[in-house]
């Protein structure tokens, strides 16, 4: 082996090695076991969010793999449709001047799907680079010919059972992409805004009970007035019972509109008056079907004032009563060109109240960053009440279970007040949802338009338009776990794979996601006795990655960490080039670029992935939230360094050596037993962690065993038998086999977590562990996970190597506050001790002596009396050093006494500093947390520095 770990050497060739080998397939052995890749999608790249839950779903699944199990780590791509349809539009326009419209939709989607071929697979790449072990062979895309045909089998029969409908409903509107768009692609920002209070005056000569002719409504988009069809008040509200029934002329319309009654509206926020514009607010769209109100849209497509407005009745049939004229002025002007034009008027008219400052949660679409506008149109929806009744029965009865638990509330909140999903989507790359018209708007839903014609016998010469729009990506993301295995044909896989075993996912998509497969899944995939499937056994929700300070990582705060640039390492100017050079904001780059700077001066190292997904399993609580730490991935990093030394030792020692792995006789000493029996131990802890998805303390449990008892302990104990002339064959042959074995089952162990390091020295280690390499068994991703065997648990051994291990670090602890080089021989004496210390001390002298570097071990009895002493205890046995002729006590009480002087310094240092008012009041919190640490660390070293002088002082 090469004396030091190279990441980068060996993880590009073990994954080509498994790739090519088939290795990630399922191999047909034992019972199924299965995870479905949430789909990332096709326009995307790795990021930490991707990492962490990738890095999760490999380590099951290697770790299933292992037990035997049939596993799939089903792979695939969503197709994005607003993302990838903004991307080749941006593309298209810069290489051609050309939109979407010049070229035509067939042609268009020519260009995405030339696009997607030559580009889209940035994240598969990336992905192998995490070492995830996924069926490439059956990699699937949300677009491909049998993704389609679920998809339009799944939308057919939900229109034939009643299940989706197109009506006129109010969705979140995109001006810019001109498409309705999820609450997901929606991002609340905090914005500072204005709310603008109006006098809308009382027709017939009403009035209020003051006496006014007027109410007074507020509102932070005086543009929909235009559309308002009623004010409401509080029934309950006595300063306007009285007038509930009648009428206000709207303001620069004209139009009467009536005064209703509604518990909506909160009697004591603002005036008690609420403006209501059921077109164009969906609190007001609530209130209006309430009352049966009319809608009046006022907005184009493009969010400017109509010439003329769309009035519909509540029911969304065409409203032919009301006039539908606007105020001319106003047409074709944008929202916020009308809204101050409107304001103007009302000004002018007297109508204006005041104008308050307001702060506002201000919808934005996450693409095109322009504000969302509630609109009136017509679109597909699928009706979800009828859908959710077995979804919300399979979680309640413990069919589905969430881990946390905490999170089936969430899921329970969402589906117990269910609305009617909106399917459609105003774009052309995506599923077409397959509905034909005629020339009267008659809608006819089929797989294709032959079909539609013979369902539905239509003559030949009748045209027919398919529909325009296509379906929004989450409907067929709701598909992915029966829709990737073949339904609506039932293949062996979908019998063999289906329903999967967990689901590894954000909270964030419990309800856009997890809970439309479950409502999918469960209502089209029947077993046998034909009782609803589900689409996964667990649902299991982890935390985010946020950066050091809790923050979210986000481009504009340029704290987004790559996962592959601590992966490979990246230089800092290359870093600030990636953060900073396409940035339209010359301010906001130098504040990034300064932190950048501040963070990482030098760049970030190459860690490897082994490195990095140790560090994201260490973090994995069933927490929501997770800070991210670079001092854990150094760690890390280190611990694949301890891993790759201690493996070169045992090489070192058992190549080409009689290891007692073909039946020779062997001889295992205390440290053996301990060994193994630890190793036992740590198994159990693996797989109980495993089992409850708490992957942190699954590695936690490796970590310890593997530096703090395999390298830092055994390695050491196995040094005094390895080394000494008079052990006999069959000791020296034990020994030789616990390290060889115990490193073979050890890296079994952790191979799920550490795939590239773990086969790289297993490659080495298992032949001489008597691994017999053979087709098929090549590789330690296709072993056996080593399970414990209760029997090989020496609880006598472990006893006593604790002991072992206690009277070390208490003789270690001596020295190091004695300042005992660690090359000086020392006398140890023990006094107190029991009939069982003895036996232990007989029974370890030899490991005791030369791992202790002791000239002599001496048992004193309570009688003898012991020269002044460093003391230790271990239970109530005393662990003395005579120190005399040890150490110049005038030196070392020289040395301790210019250490504290030093240490009383810093101490004034800190406390001034924390006595600054300056200090606290401009400095960050944090800033002054750290510098309260420091200085509680100072004081501890002060306390601990004058113990020790103290007792140098009485030798």
């Amino acid at each position: 082996m090469d004396k030091t770990f190279q990441p980068a050497d060996i993880e590009t060739k073990w994954y080509q090695n498994w790739e090519e080998k088939g290795y990630f397939s399922p191999q047909g052995k034992g019972d199924a076991y299965t995870i479905m890749i949430p789909p990332p999608n096709v326009t995307g790249s790795l990021h930490m969010g991707h990492a962490f839950q990738d890095s999760i779903m490999d380590a099951l699944t290697r770790y299933h793999r292992m037990q035997g199990q049939n596993a799939l780590w089903q792979v695939g791509t969503d197709h994005a449709g607003i993302a990838t349809q903004m991307l080749v539009e941006r593309k298209l326009a810069a290489e051609t001047g050309q939109t979407r419209h010049d070229l035509g939709r067939d042609a268009f989607l020519d260009k995405v799907w030339e696009w997607k071929e030559e580009s889209g697979g940035t994240i598969t790449r990336q992905l192998r680079r995490l070492g995830a072990s996924v069926d490439w062979n059956h990699e699937r895309f949300t677009m491909d010919d049998g993704f389609y045909k679920a998809v339009q089998e799944v939308f057919v029969r939900l229109y034939d059972d009643k299940l989706i409908y197109r009506g006129k409903r109010l969705v979140n509107w995109d001006p810019k992409l001109h498409t309705a768009i999820s609450d997901l692609e929606v991002e609340n920002t905090d914005e500072k805004g204005f709310m603008w209070h109006f006098r809308y005056p009382l027709s017939d000569g009403a009035t209020t009970s003051d006496g006014k002719n007027y109410l007074v409504v507020a509102t932070t988009r005086p543009e929909t007035m235009l559309g308002d069809t009623a004010v409401a008040v509080n029934p309950k509200d006595e300063r306007y019972t009285s007038l509930i029934g009648k009428f206000i002329e709207l303001p620069l319309v004209g139009r009467l509109i009536p005064i209703v009654a509604d518990d909506y509206v909160d009697r004591e926020f603002g005036t008690g008056c609420v403006k209501i514009t059921p077109a164009h607010d969906f609190n007001d769209y609530a209130v209006g079907q309430r009352h049966k109100l009319p809608m009046i849209n006022i907005l184009d497509k493009d969010a400017a004032i109509r010439s003329q407005a769309e009035i519909f009745n509540s029911d969304s049939s065409e409203n032919t009563d009301l006039d539908n004229t606007l105020p001319s002025s106003y047409a074709n002007l944008d929202r916020y060109a009308a809204r101050t034009a409107i304001v103007h008027d009302l000004e002018k008219a007297g109508l204006l109240e005041k104008v308050d400052d307001h702060a506002l949660k201000v919808p934005r679409g996450d693409r095109s960053g322009l504000v969302i506008e509630p609109m009136l149109t017509d679109q597909w929806f699928v009706a979800t009440a009828e859908l959710a009744k077995p979804a919300i029965e399979a979680v309640e009865d413990g069919r589905i279970e969430f881990v946390p638990k905490q999170y089936e509330n969430m899921y329970f909140s969402w589906m117990r007040d269910i609305q009617d999903w909106c399917i459609s989507r105003q774009l052309w790359w995506g599923h077409r949802i397959p509905a034909w018209y005629d020339s009267e708007g008659n809608i006819y839903v089929a797989r294709n338009e032959a079909e539609a014609r013979t369902k539905y016998s239509l003559p030949e010469d009748l045209t027919l338009n398919q529909d325009d729009d296509v379906l929004d990506t989450w409907f067929s993301s709701a598909l992915w776990t029966f829709g990737t295995l073949g339904w609506p044909e039932q293949t062996e896989r979908l019998k063999t794979f289906h329903p999967t075993d967990v689901l590894v996912t954000g909270f964030d998509i419990i309800f856009f996601w997890v809970a439309r497969m479950i409502m999918m899944t469960m209502h089209f995939n029947k077993d046998q006795d034909g009782k609803p499937q589900v689409p996964f056994k667990t649902v299991y929700v982890t935390g985010l990655i946020r950066d050091e300070q809790g923050q979210k990582m986000s481009k504009s705060k340029g704290n987004v960490l790559d996962p592959l640039d601590m992966i490979d390492g990246i230089e800092l100017d290359a870093l600030l080039e990636k953060r900073c050079g396409n940035m339209m904001q010359p301010q906001l780059a130098e504040k990034i670029a300064k932190a950048t700077r501040t963070t990482f001066p030098e760049g970030i190292g190459a860690h490897g992935t082994d490195a990095l997904r140790f560090t994201l399993f260490s973090l994995a609580s069933t927490g929501r939230d997770i800070n991210w730490d670079m001092r854990r991935l150094e760690g890390y990093r280190n611990f694949c360094n301890k891993i790759w030394n201690a493996a070169r030792y045992v090489l070192m020692n058992t190549e080409e050596q009689d290891c007692g792995v073909n039946g020779e006789a062997v001889e295992l000493g205390l440290a053996d037993r301990w060994i193994i029996s630890r190793l036992q131990q740590t198994e159990l802890t693996i797989a109980e962690a495993m089992a409850t998805y708490r992957l942190d303390h699954a590695s936690q449990a490796i970590y310890e065993f593997i530096w703090n008892e395999y390298c830092d302990w055994y390695l050491e104990l196995s040094k005094p038998i390895l080394w000494d002339d008079d052990a006999s064959l069959e000791a020296k042959r034990g020994t030789r086999q616990t390290l060889i074995r115990v490193l073979e089952a050890t890296l079994r162990m952790a191979h799920p977590f550490m795939p590239f390091i773990t086969e790289e020295i297993w490659q080495r280690v298992a032949p001489i562990a008597g691994v017999n390499f053979s087709a098929g068994n090549d590789t330690i991703m296709l072993q056996a996970y080593p399970l414990a065997v209760n029997d090989k648990i020496d609880n006598a051994a472990i006893a006593d190597v604790e002991w072992l291990k206690q009277v070390m670090l208490a003789i270690r602890n001596i020295r190091g506050e004695m300042n005992v080089p660690p090359s000086k021989a020392l006398s140890l004496l023990l006094k107190n001790g029991s009939d069982e210390d003895l036996r232990r001390l007989n029974s370890t002298r030899q490991s005791l002596t030369k791992l202790a570097k002791l000239a002599e071990i001496k048992w004193l009895s309570a009688d003898d009396e012991a020269p002044m002493s460093a003391t230790q205890l271990v239970g109530s046995m005393e662990v003395l050093v005579p120190m005399s002729g040890l150490i110049d006590k005038s030196a070392e009480i020289a040395r301790l006494e210019k250490e504290v002087q030093k240490l009383n310094k810093e101490i004034q240092r800190l406390q001034g500093k924390l006595n600054n008012a300056g200090f606290l009041a401009k400095a960050p919190a944090e800033v002054v947390a750290k510098e309260q640490e420091k200085l509680s660390a100072q004081q501890a070293a002060l306390e601990k520095l004058s113990e020790q002088m103290q007792t140098i002082k009485t030798l």
